[in-house]
């Protein structure tokens, strides 16, 4: 008997001590660079949901840094992150193995559609003739900043422009760095433009501008640009910036955003997921007092513009809000999980 008991006794201790683990163990949300917009949101969104589910479910996140959505997608690939943040058009190339994704990566699933990333093409007023997104065509071996090498900025920024047929690679002395060092080699004088997406307002934006002032300027679009990369994945719509959105802006600026997107692994528990989701949109107003840019965040748009297929947990909390879940972003039957090798 009491060998039995001391038995019991120890049984109960290793279940004790593996739910503790268990419960210790953030899932691990992949943002990007710490001067755009993921960092800063993703940080509020661990805290949030750690405040809301560390307690009463176990659930815990904690936010990296990264160099941003292809990374992002890779760390999700070797389970080095469970979440990340991905621009728009990285949803559709990470689902159908298209553009700088080399493979489909069919382990993903998308948990919503969060805030706007804003296009914004830096460039000096000195250079601009149009004041539109062409005019980088017009330059001629100048320094110019895609983004950090591998980035989503960069890979978007090669996208956008290869679409509307800027000779970039030809017109342009490229660099590669991150929203910071970017911010201050404009500063500096030692580029003469830069390309930052993000959520609006972009503090290496607001930190430029407050320097430049009107030596800077944001390029506009077009309808015939818009329309362009609109043609394969129809992402952008209009993102308007009215005087004074950033220190010393006394123009108006109508720019193209695209969603940002919150996708997980499918071997995510679906009630994991559905907590989350649920944490993020029963408390939005609380993340819009910490971030800004999450002002462009809707419960109702909250299916547009994924790539990839819901998670269950995600299809779960959107249909008992009453949403309406296009056909493709459900699959009942989830794939096998890509392994390494295959990616």
């Amino acid at each position: 008997m009491r060998k039995i008991v001391v038995g019991l006794i120890f049984a109960i201790f290793l279940s004790s001590c593996s739910d503790e683990l268990t419960r210790a163990r953030p899932y691990v949300l992949a943002t990007a660079t710490t001067g755009g917009t993921y960092y800063p949101v993703g940080v509020a969104l661990a805290t949030i949901a750690h405040a809301q589910l560390y307690e009463s479910k176990g659930i815990s996140l904690t936010a990296i840094s990264s160099a941003g959505s292809l990374e992002n997608i890779k760390l999700l690939r070797d389970n080095q992150a469970q979440f990340a943040f991905l621009q728009g058009p990285f949803g559709a190339w990470s689902w159908n193995g298209e553009g700088p994704v080399n493979n489909p990566q069919t382990h993903i699933r998308s948990v919503g559609a969060l805030w706007k990333n804003v296009e914004h093409f830096v460039l000096l007023t000195e250079l601009i003739e149009s004041g539109e997104i062409m005019d980088l065509n017009n330059l001629n071996g100048e320094r110019y900043v895609l983004g950090a090498r591998n980035s989503g900025a960069e890979q978007t920024g090669r996208f956008i422009l290869e679409t509307l047929g800027i000779d970039y690679e030809e017109k342009f002395n490229l660099a590669y760095m991150g929203y910071g060092p970017t911010t201050s080699a404009i500063q500096d004088g030692n580029i003469v433009g830069m390309n930052i997406p993000g959520g609006a307002p972009v503090s290496s934006i607001t930190q430029a501008y407050a320097l430049l002032g009107d030596r800077m300027s944001i390029l506009n679009w077009t309808q015939e640009s818009l329309n362009k990369i609109n043609a394969k994945y129809p992402l952008w719509d209009w993102y308007d910036f009215p005087p004074g959105t950033y220190p010393n802006q006394e123009k108006h600026v109508r720019t193209v955003a695209s969603p940002n997107l919150l996708v997980t692994r499918e071997d995510i528990p679906e009630e994991v997921v559905y907590n989350l989701t649920k944490v993020i949109w029963e408390n939005l107003a609380t993340l819009q007092e910490i971030h800004g840019a999450t002002k462009d965040m809707r419960l109702e748009i909250a299916v547009d513009g994924l790539g990839a297929p819901l998670h269950p947990g995600a299809l779960r909390y959107y249909r008992e809000v009453g949403l309406e879940i296009p056909d493709r972003l459900i699959i009942e039957e989830p794939s096998a999980p890509l392994t390494v090798e295959e990616a």
